[in-house]
């Protein structure tokens, strides 16, 4: 049979290996002058599990501390954390940075995880750090979501994926440019979603200046949410579509002190659709399509991409 061996500890915390024999401490017979040592055995465990505490903390201090320090942003007013901008830095990289190779990573994936990293409460942030281009940029890698099959089916909004119940409702800020003179005040406005006693979930468009609070109170703006595979006019993949109609929504309830539904001013009657993309937890970027009512019209875009990020206070 062969002879086993066992790791044990030995003088000093080393580590060795203990023989299967008889051990003898003394091969060779000992000197007047020598004397048997007396082996003490030394722990060390504690000391080492003690520093590697001691150094996971000083980490987690130093990241807490870098995070919560605020940066000025050239061209955009006010100052910024770090996981805030790390979202700007990742759709608009400094030239002299060798972008990742495409195919070695998901560039969807990475945006989410760089929205997931920024408190829900500063998420608001990014209505004010991307601009139009970049807001663009953002509909672009959040197309490449598709290509993950888990994460095609995250979405940004909890009402949305967690099976929404009766009375349920979510506010989101809105900015988005190129839009006509008769829906100007879109550029920064709000959007609330909100499930009703059908099942069903739908949203409204709310204006925030002056101009909007007239259109508002007439024309109140409902649309129904479908989930959708892809935009109409470009067959580029979604995840769902704003659809507004005529604006005679027959809802059998909604939020206290909105207006009934009313018909549609233009161009919202003329079968405009907004399609949306899951960008990241609380951001979604859209694209607004004006379809038109006659088979004839060739659909155009209303506005350039549309960012939305929810409100949670």
């Amino acid at each position: 049979m062969a002879a086993m061996t066992t790791l044990t500890t030995y003088h000093g915390g080393v580590i060795g290996r203990r023989c299967p024999y008889q051990f003898r401490p003394h091969a060779f017979p000992l000197q007047p002058n020598d004397r048997e040592p007396k082996w003490k055995q030394i722990s060390t465990s504690t000391e080492v599990a003690k520093t590697c505490r001691v150094t996971a903390r000083t980490i987690a201090k130093a990241k807490s501390e870098w995070n919560a320090e605020l940066y000025a942003v050239p061209g955009v007013e006010g100052s910024y954390y770090l996981n805030e901008l790390d979202v700007v830095a990742f759709l608009d990289p400094p030239k002299g940075l060798i972008p990742l190779d495409p195919s070695s990573y998901n560039p969807a994936s990475y945006l989410w995880k760089k929205i997931d990293d920024i408190p829900e409460e500063r998420r608001h942030h990014l209505i004010s750090l991307l601009n139009p281009r970049l807001i663009s940029r953002a509909w672009e890698v959040a197309g490449t979501r598709y290509d993950d099959a888990k994460l095609a089916k995250r979405s940004a909004s909890s009402l949305l994926s967690d099976g929404a119940t009766a009375g349920s409702l979510e506010l989101w800020n809105i900015r988005t440019s190129g839009e006509p003179l008769q829906v100007a005040w879109m550029g920064l406005s709000q959007k609330a979603i909100f499930c009703c006693m059908d099942g069903k979930v739908y949203g409204r468009l709310i204006g925030e200046n002056l101009l909007s609070g007239i259109v508002k109170s007439v024309c109140p703006l409902y649309f129904s949410i479908r989930e959708t595979n892809e935009v109409m006019s470009t067959e580029q993949p979604c995840d769902l579509a704003y659809e507004f109609g005529d604006g005679m929504l027959n809802l059998p309830e909604y939020p206290q002190e909105y207006p009934k539904p009313a018909k549609h001013p233009w161009p919202f009657n003329d079968q405009v659709v907004i399609y949306i993309r899951h960008v990241g937890p609380g951001v979604m970027v859209g694209q607004a399509w004006q379809e038109g009512r006659s088979l004839q019209q060739v659909p155009k875009k209303l506005c350039s991409e549309i960012l939305m990020v929810k409100d949670f206070f």
